[in-house]
């Protein structure tokens, strides 16, 4: 299975990307799909995640607000649409795949390549 980021760029603060993410390979039955980032120098942190129904959302306090994650399975796809950003949402964000209904960086199952971010004051 290969995950495929896009959608990354350089915004002003107060700006909206859409990062999309496609799998290939298999249909990722039954698998939670979601987003990390990770900020120079930092570690990688959980930023959404939602199940194969989509009856489990979740989001990371700092984003909670601001971006939405969603899914369409027959696309084998997910995306996070990113409203208000600023800079401390700047960092290359990465998709993720795992069976697992909670996402957790170091049990990932199937990563994508990542896309960078950047939020200009």
């Amino acid at each position: 299975v290969q995950l495929q980021a896009s959608g990354g760029g350089l915004v002003q603060a107060g700006g909206s990307l859409r990062l999309s993410c496609a799998a290939s390979g298999r249909t990722l039955i039954g698998y939670t799909m979601g987003w990390f980032r990770q900020a120079p120098g930092k570690e990688r942190e959980f930023v959404a995640g939602i199940s194969w129904r989509g009856g489990t959302i979740r989001y990371a306090d700092s984003v909670k607000g601001r971006f939405t994650v969603s899914r369409d399975n027959a696309k084998n796809a997910v995306y996070l649409q990113m409203n208000s950003l600023n800079p401390e949402d700047t960092a290359v964000y990465f998709c993720a795949a795992d069976r697992a209904i909670v996402l957790v960086a170091k049990g990932i199952e199937y990563w994508g390549q990542g896309t960078l971010v950047t939020v200009s004051s």
